[in-house]
């Protein structure tokens, strides 16, 4: 393919390590974002010699408001084209909304929502006046339902799932895409980091890879949305969940995100 570079947020997590990975193994080059100066260094470094290609490094809390400027500008003065914006970085948290912090809740908004907004702002009118350029967002299956012990997560989630969707009709015929990926339960940092290690959401979670490469390859197609990963347990329960009462609904997502619920 024709040499394109990819901006990846949360680029040395599971999911964002395999996109990293799945576009280099294609000989794209790419820009890293993450928190950690080290990790993305490392990262950058080892796909440079594995893969032969330029990798860059911006290190940058996703949760501060001026970060998404700080990235733009970054690759605005080093002269670094942004082909592909895929917009990974995310977090969750188990947890009732009373007892969670408001920090925790805030920053989840800012690196869920307001970062990604932001940095397509920036970048996606660069894209249209070029007449090409591709954005890939990640979702999440929770953006199909409310969440509770999650429910500032899932609202993320469904935000960004109706914000990609009007975004890919906003710029239909310009040669830009804006693709919308929608992961099930994932075997990542994801699921420890949240406390939801031993949920039953998460006790058959399957591999980052195969839900990075469905929509790797959707973002190459310009597909509108790409749900990929769904454990046993997932598929049934969300294609029946649109016809299970709202409130029995709200039950069953409960349960399977207590804590200690993977064991009954």
């Amino acid at each position: 393919m024709e040499k394109k570079t990819a901006l990846i947020t949360g680029a040395y997590g599971g999911l964002g390590q395999c996109f990293a990975e799945i576009h280099a193994k294609a000989g794209g080059d790419l820009i890293l974002v993450g928190r950690d100066p080290k990790k993305l260094v490392a990262q950058a470094e080892k796909f440079t010699e594995k893969y032969k290609i330029t990798a860059h490094t911006i290190a940058v809390d996703l949760a501060e408001k001026e970060v998404a400027w700080s990235i733009y500008d970054t690759c605005e003065a080093n002269g670094w084209t942004v082909d592909y914006l895929i917009n990974n970085a995310g977090f969750g948290g188990q947890g009732e909304f009373i007892a969670r912090t408001m920090e925790q809740d805030m920053a989840m908004i800012a690196v869920n929502i307001e970062t990604p907004t932001r940095l397509a702002k920036l970048f996606l009118p660069d894209f249209v006046k070029r007449g090409n350029g591709k954005v890939l967002n990640v979702s999440s299956t929770a953006a199909a339902m409310p969440g509770p012990l999650q429910a500032v997560y899932y609202a993320t989630k469904a935000y960004i799932t109706s914000w990609s969707e009007a975004l890919w009709r906003e710029v239909k015929d310009t040669g830009v895409t804006v693709t919308c990926l929608m992961p099930g339960a994932m075997q990542t940092g994801f699921a420890q980091a949240g406390g939801l290690s031993d949920t039953k959401l998460f006790a058959n979670a399957v591999s980052p890879l195969e839900v990075a490469q469905a929509g790797y390859d959707a973002m190459l197609q310009g597909e509108l949305e790409v749900i990929a990963g769904l454990t046993a347990l997932q598929k049934p329960f969300m294609n029946l969940s649109p016809m299970i009462p709202k409130k029995l609904l709200l039950d069953n997502v409960y349960k399977l995100q207590e804590r200690g619920s993977a064991d009954n």
